[in-house]
């Protein structure tokens, strides 16, 4: 059973097929019989897992399994410590209040490729880098999350689940999971090894 590690392109859907003829997964993974863990906004970027096993599927993606998922996110405007302690409280959003997560200021992320289209630049609004870490899964929780702490989200960025990170695969690439790696997921999902 392959799982597969991605790194989602900009502006690619997280599923196999589109009516509107917009890029897919299917234009870069052509492993047949494999479905996204969760979602990945057509506007975000980084590290979607693909897999058969849908016991494995449920786990990862379902938030009372509390997985973790770590983004990065570039926010217009200067952070301050009272925007990271809300974020790290749970904020009011559209959805719900969000439940507490992690979230630390940081430099741009080393490495990080040049976005296809490039995010609106102006030169009298500072930008800034967060980390910022849940378990939960509200449709577009980052983005409300940041917007809800005065800092709207000009760029987002998954760059783990759990251990996983993306390492050096560039946008459209990826590569299969170890089965070492392929444990160390369905420990932390909570499920037993399967023989």
């Amino acid at each position: 059973m392959p799982t597969i590690l991605l790194n989602k392109p900009y502006e690619v859907l997280t599923q196999f097929t589109d009516e509107h003829g917009r890029a897919t997964l299917k234009d870069f993974v052509p492993v047949p019989n494999i479905y996204p863990v969760g979602r990945l906004d057509f506007d975000s970027e980084g590290l979607v897992l693909l897999t058969d096993d849908k016991q494995l599927q449920h786990r990862l993606s379902d938030p009372k399994f509390k997985v973790p998922k770590t983004y990065w996110a570039q926010v217009e405007g200067t952070v301050s410590a009272a925007a990271l302690q809300q974020l790290r409280q749970g904020v009011q959003i559209k959805d719900g209040f969000t439940a507490p997560g992690e979230a630390q200021e940081l430099p741009e992320p080393a490495g990080l490729w040049a976005r296809s289209t490039p995010i609106r630049y102006r030169a009298s609004i500072p930008t800034s880098w967060l980390e910022i870490q849940i378990s939960q899964g509200m449709n577009r929780q980052v983005r409300k999350m940041c917007a809800a702490v005065g800092l709207p989200c000009l760029r987002l960025v998954r760059a783990a689940i759990g251990p996983l990170t993306l390492g050096p695969l560039q946008p459209g690439e990826w590569r299969e999971l170890t089965a070492a790696e392929v444990a160390t997921l369905r420990r932390i999902a909570g499920l037993q090894r399967r023989f």
